[in-house]
């Protein structure tokens, strides 16, 4: 008998325990960041005391689970708090005028900008809005009237200001009647790139330096792109910036999609591996409180624009497969979501053609709900891109902007960037329109996310500690081989390469950017203990080093005219190249930002090809002369002709188009 009362009693021991680990995490102490509010002792453990009202709430209580915490904290939030908290705009600092028209040059410090940006045109194709759009509000306004707590930083600033500020909004963010904390999001800030436009990536910043996600592909070398986003997360996490508005899972499979830069190529295996390891080297196995929160984009894939026009115009609206390979371009977003990615971000475009609605992706129910959700499984945030309600709504131009909130959170979405005026969507929610329910669906989510990164015990920074941890030297280096990794060598028909011996180069750098007086720039490094000496002009040279940047003007320069691949439409001076080429032994290197057609110097001359994707003169005079041999392989086919690629399907990679099609190779990259 005294057995069995044992035995019972062990068993509810047991049982007790267990049950406990579903409301506690563990009573190790965290550390605890604040700046105004006091912290509560009990049972010698600390907590904060985010609501200042003296007790210890659940949602304070850092030993209970995430789910108990999240459904406490709902419950105490006003319908105005849960509504600015489905917001994600643009936050500018004191002296940022990111996307003000005609903006005073000033210095950006650590202060607020307490101006709303109220803009009368789109911001990204200039034409009229049919009502004035709030984009960026007044920082403490956002904070403690519009009850914002998801921010966009475009700013590029010095660690320490970007360190600084972020401390001083998440010190606002603690004043606030709950005292929620603020997650701030970015484009990314670590790639050399040609296209550095709001909204898609800083560019050149303080941050490590590495090639574009096109260069780290080309890489061919996963090891070093989990690195990469492992030293990149510790960078972004030591200022402050815990979400990333990256990277882009789309394939380069209509070769005039103006966003080619910011892939990882045209083959969904490929970037598949490539997705994985840039999320879990951000976020780890899961979130926690060293990572950044990946938004993977652009599902269901920005490739297969109509014409390689972008949807950020109302002449890019539509999206279609006619090679019938939809399933093609998902495999790198199913990979984003098997490795845990916290959100994910559809597009602009409306499917053409399709089983789907024709309706833009934010709208469509069939890609969201039963596709990304319910098929692909995918349980985190939705996050619409920058302004579908206002700006794009494609397909659904005739629904009211009430309507247009309803339609797009009955279809999955979480958070609307854009606005950062929760008004109207507010007003959708108090007429009905959608069920309070539904909204805390959404914000279970987003709290979610901010739980698990650990911004409720500690969204500060150490200035101090980020200045020696952004751009370091041990960084850099690994920074430094992946720009040499990334070169590939395509053509050694001559074998000038590598230079070994001693060499006079005229080594010429030509990128017309619309500002310079010239396009061309004569390098002449100073390479210590080299054969190579640099000289004046091509007269005086063995060999030219030819370094041809086409220029498009950018995404954002669109006007819906026809996209050409041609390099003398992407201001390069052709007539001048092949003078060069035929003078002289002539190493041509190309930066490819899109798939650029050559035929126009590919004259016979052309016997020695490098590609580069976003690197350093440093990096490519080591693959000239041999002290790095060339290992990068192509990232995407290149057309061999303005007819092959009229005659292309928007949906089909390079390597599966017909036999004619390509010049360069999907995977062509030649060794010494």
């Amino acid at each position: 008998m005294k057995k069995h009362i044992w035995f019972v009693v062990v068993l509810i021991l047991f049982f007790l325990s267990c049950s406990s680990t579903k409301t506690a995490k563990n009573t190790i102490q965290p550390e605890l960041g604040f700046r105004s509010i006091t912290l509560l002792k009990i049972d010698g453990l600390q907590f904060k005391d985010l609501n200042k009202n003296n007790k210890l709430d659940k949602y304070e209580d850092w030993r209970l689970a995430n789910e108990i915490r999240i459904k406490d904290l709902i419950s105490k939030m006003t319908i105005e708090e849960k509504i600015g908290f489905m917001i994600i705009s643009t936050t500018r600092l004191a002296g940022d005028y990111s996307f003000q028209q005609n903006a005073p040059k000033s210095e950006i410090t650590n202060g607020f900008n307490e101006e709303d940006l109220i803009q009368n045109v789109n911001m990204f194709s200039h034409k009229p809005l049919p009502a004035p759009t709030m984009t960026a509000a007044g920082t403490t306004k956002g904070v403690l009237t519009y009850h914002l707590r998801h921010f966009i930083a475009r700013a590029n600033t010095s660690t320490k200001i970007m360190a600084d500020w972020s401390n001083n909004l998440q010190a606002l963010s603690e004043t606030s009647r709950l005292g929620i904390p603020c997650i701030i999001a970015s484009n990314p800030r670590n790639h050399v790139t040609s296209d550095a436009a709001i909204g898609l990536s800083v560019g050149t910043t303080v941050f490590s330096k590495w090639p574009s996600e096109l260069g780290l592909a080309a890489m061919r070398d996963l090891k070093l792109t989990r690195e990469f986003a492992e030293i990149a997360a510790k960078e972004w996490t030591s200022v402050g910036l815990r979400k990333g508005y990256m990277y882009m899972a789309d394939l380069a499979t209509e070769p005039r999609w103006q966003r080619i830069e910011g892939t990882f190529g045209e083959d969904a295996n490929l970037a598949s591996d490539m997705i994985r390891e840039i999320v879990l080297g951000f976020q780890g196995k899961q979130l926690n409180k060293n990572s950044v929160a990946m938004t993977t984009k652009h599902f269901p894939g920005g490739g297969p624009q109509v014409e390689g026009q972008d949807p950020h115009f109302e002449w890019g609206k539509d999206q279609h497969y006619p090679g019938g390979m939809l399933d093609y371009h998902l495999k790198p977003f199913q990979a984003a979501i098997a490795a845990g990615t916290s959100s994910i971000m559809p597009y602009y475009a409306k499917p053409i053609g399709t089983q789907y609605e024709e309706v833009a992706f934010s709208y469509n129910k069939g890609i969201i709900n039963d596709l990304l959700r319910k098929k692909m499984g995918f349980k985190g945030i939705i996050n619409s891109d920058t302004g579908p309600i206002d700006m794009m709504p494609w397909g659904v131009e005739n629904l009211s902007v009430l309507e247009r909130y309803q339609k797009a959170i009955g279809c999955g979405v979480d958070i609307f960037s854009g606005s950062a005026d929760p008004a109207l969507l507010l007003e959708t929610v108090k007429k009905g329109l959608v069920s309070k329910s539904r909204i805390d669906e959404s914000i279970t989510r987003l709290l979610r996310e901010k739980f698990e990164l650990g911004l409720f015990e500690n969204p500060y920074v150490n200035a101090e500690e980020a200045i020696k941890i952004v751009g370091n030297a041990e960084f850099q280096k690994k920074g430094d081989l992946a720009l040499r990794k990334s070169i590939v060598l395509l053509r050694n028909d001559s074998e000038i390469l590598p230079i070994s011996k001693k060499t006079k180069i005229y080594f010429e750098t030509y990128f017309d950017n619309g500002k310079s007086k010239s396009p061309i720039v004569i390098n002449k490094p100073i390479i210590p203990n080299s054969n190579l000496e640099f000289v004046d002009s091509k007269e005086e040279a063995d060999v030219v080093l030819l370094w041809l940047i086409p220029n498009s003007g950018g995404l954002f320069s669109s006007n819906g005219s026809p996209i050409e691949l041609s390099l003398s439409k992407n201001k390069i001076d052709v007539a001048h190249v092949n003078e060069i080429t035929e003078a002289k032994p002539t190493i041509t290197v190309i930066n490819y930002t899109s798939p650029w057609i050559i035929n126009e110097i590919d004259n016979g001359k052309l016997k020695t090809v490098l590609a580069t994707f976003g690197t350093t003169q440093d990096a490519l005079l080591e693959v000239v002369s041999g002290v790095f041999n060339p290992t990068g392989k192509m990232p995407f086919t290149t057309p061999v002709s303005t007819e092959a690629v009229l005659e292309n399907q928007s949906d089909v990679p390079g390597y599966l188009k017909p036999k004619g099609y390509a010049l360069f190779h999907f995977g062509d990259g030649l060794s010494y």
